[in-house]
C-alpha cells in the first residue's frame, strides 16, 4: 500500500466514511488523472501528491456525510426508482461532484464548467473510473432548466451570485450546498429575501488546517 493510499485511508477513518476497496481505489485513480491532466491543460495550481489529497479530495470527502444526511432524510428512491440528482457548479477538475460521483453510486452528478476542457476532463474521468452516473457538461449554470434535487459549489462564487445564476436549475423541493471557507457572514448578511439558509454546518477536514463549513440554502417559498 503506497503513501498516498495510506494517507487517503487514514483521512476516511477521521471523517467516519466507509467506503469500499473500488471506491477507495476510484478516488486514487481519479487522482493521478487529475495529475496527468493538469500537465498539459492546467486544471489546478495544486501538483504536489500529497498536496492534492489534503486539498481536493480530503476537502472533497469531508462534504460526503453531510450530503448523505440529506438525501437520506428525503426519500428520493421512491420517486418511481428515480435517482437524486446533483449539479456541481464550476465543478473545474470535478471537485467535489466526481468524489460525490464514487462515494454515492446512488446519485446522478452532473459537473458544469464554462470551460471546455474541464467539461472534457470530468467526461473522460466517468470514462476511465467506470462511474455511469457521472457526466461533464460545458455551458454556463444560468442556461441549465433541468431540475436538480442538491446544486452545490466549492469556491464558485459568492452565496448571492451562486442562488441566482443557478436557480433555474433547482427543482421545487431542491437545495443549494455551498462549500465554503470560514463562516461567510457578509455573504449571508447580503442574501435576498427570497432565498432562506436552514443550516451552517462546520467541517474538518484531516490534515487541513483551514476553516471549512457547507451553507445549506432553499428559496424561501419552500418552507411555506
Amino acid at each position: 500500500m503506497g503513501a498516498n493510499e495510506v494517507a487517503l485511508r487514514a483521512g476516511l477513518a477521521s471523517l467516519g466514511l466507509d467506503l469500499t476497496d473500488s471506491q477507495v481505489g476510484r478516488l486514487l485513480d481519479y487522482q493521478d488523472l487529475i495529475g496527468k491532466w493538469t500537465k498539459v491543460y492546467n486544471l489546478t495550481a495544486v501538483r504536489d501528491p500529497a498536496e492534492m489529497l489534503t486539498h481536493h479530495l480530503l476537502d472533497s470527502l469531508a462534504a460526503v456525510l453531510p450530503l448523505q444526511k440529506h438525501l437520506l432524510s428525503r426519500d428520493f428512491q421512491n420517486a418511481e426508482g428515480a435517482r437524486a440528482k446533483l449539479l456541481d457548479v464550476g465543478s473545474g477538475a470535478g471537485l467535489p461532484g466526481v468524489v460525490f460521483a464514487i462515494c454515492c453510486p446512488t446519485l446522478s452528478v452532473t459537473c458544469v464548467d464554462t470551460v471546455g476542457k474541464k467539461a472534457a476532463f470530468i467526461t473522460q474521468a466517468a470514462l476511465s473510473l467506470g462511474l455511469s452516473n457521472l457526466k461533464g457538461l460545458h455551458a454556463r449554470v444560468e442556461t441549465i432548466t433541468e431540475p436538480f434535487d442538491v446544486i452545490c459549489s466549492r469556491a464558485f462564487a459568492s452565496l448571492v451570485d451562486f442562488s441566482s445564476w443557478s436557480a433555474k436549475a433547482l427543482a421545487p423541493d431542491g437545495v443549494w450546498m455551498a462549500l465554503k471557507g470560514k463562516h461567510p457572514a457578509d455573504e449571508l448578511a447580503v442574501l435576498p429575501a427570497d432565498v432562506s439558509v436552514f443550516h451552517v454546518e462546520q467541517l474538518v477536514v484531516p490534515g487541513l488546517g483551514a476553516d471549512r463549513c457547507v451553507v445549506w440554502l432553499r428559496p424561501l417559498q419552500h418552507l411555506s
